[in-house]
């Protein structure tokens, strides 16, 4: 159920508002109807998740149509107008240069990138941010910025590196396709991190928008000989912290001064 400012929220009173089988629709029904508690301080907290969770949505859809490549991380690459490749072939934000127009850069000029699907996850959240703040404020909010995994992260997606158990699979969280018996000459192919989209399907880099069987089946070709388990979608999703962000984009929003988080640790 949807929780409201400590009392239960019916839908129906918003729904309309969105596109039936729209990832904003969806969502609000399967919160509505889980035995989950989707707590809320305000309706505008709670419009603002169900958009953010669009604009993931979108972001991994406009990645995949994008000319952006796999790569392992000792291949990897980066447009250098805009990032520093770090010698375990991380991305780093060249000082001096806008942070929106980097991100932008890589959907736009996606034949000078290339690196693995968890680079692909951290681009696509940043892409959603963007979508939902805007060039100005994104640039305010996030004046460095590293893409690699979940090592080193920005402290306001934090979240989506910590895979938890959810009674629900929301459009716009992150899974992971398990391949435990994985051949060991194909190393990058011990896993899939992948968005949730609509009607079942995924979107993974490397392997493309699918559904969870052919995910699978492309992991399976990649296993060692005497392998005896499947590949396999594991029971566990990450996801923004989607009241704190909206607490940064409505601060932002009403020129107050942006949260400040600790500082990175130095890219290796």
């Amino acid at each position: 159920m949807i929780i409201l400012n400590g009392t239960p929220f019916d839908i129906f009173s918003i729904i309309h508002e969105y596109k039936e089988n729209s990832v904003e629709a969806i969502s609000l029904q399967k919160m509505a109807e889980s035995q989950e508690s989707y707590q809320y301080d305000s309706l505008e907290e709670l419009k603002f998740e169900l958009g953010l969770r669009k604009e993931i949505v979108n972001a991994a859809i406009n990645l995949n149509s994008s000319a952006f490549s796999f790569a392992i991380f000792h291949k990897s690459k980066c447009n250098p107008l805009y990032w520093d490749r770090t010698a375990n072939g991380g991305f780093n934000l060249k000082g001096g240069v806008s942070a929106a127009d980097a991100i932008q850069d890589i959907y736009q000029n996606g034949h000078k990138y290339a690196t693995e699907c968890a680079t692909a996850m951290l681009i696509v959240y940043y892409k959603a941010l963007l979508s939902v703040f805007t060039k100005n404020k994104f640039d305010k909010q996030f004046p460095t910025i590293y893409l690699m995994n979940w090592q080193i992260i920005e402290p306001l997606l934090k979240e989506t590196g910590i895979p938890r158990r959810q009674a629900d699979f929301l459009p716009g969280d992150r899974g992971y396709f398990d391949n435990p018996d994985v051949n060991p000459e194909t190393p990058e192919l011990q896993g899939e991190n992948v968005i949730i989209l609509l009607d079942e399907r995924y979107y993974g880099h490397g392997i493309g928008i699918a559904k969870a069987d052919t995910i699978i089946q492309v992991l399976n070709s990649n296993r060692k000989r005497d392998a005896q388990q499947s590949a396999y979608f594991m029971n566990t999703v990450s996801r923004p912290d989607f009241k704190k962000i909206a607490k940064v984009y409505f601060a932002l929003a009403s020129h107050t001064t942006a949260l400040v988080w600790k500082p990175f640790p130095t890219p290796i």
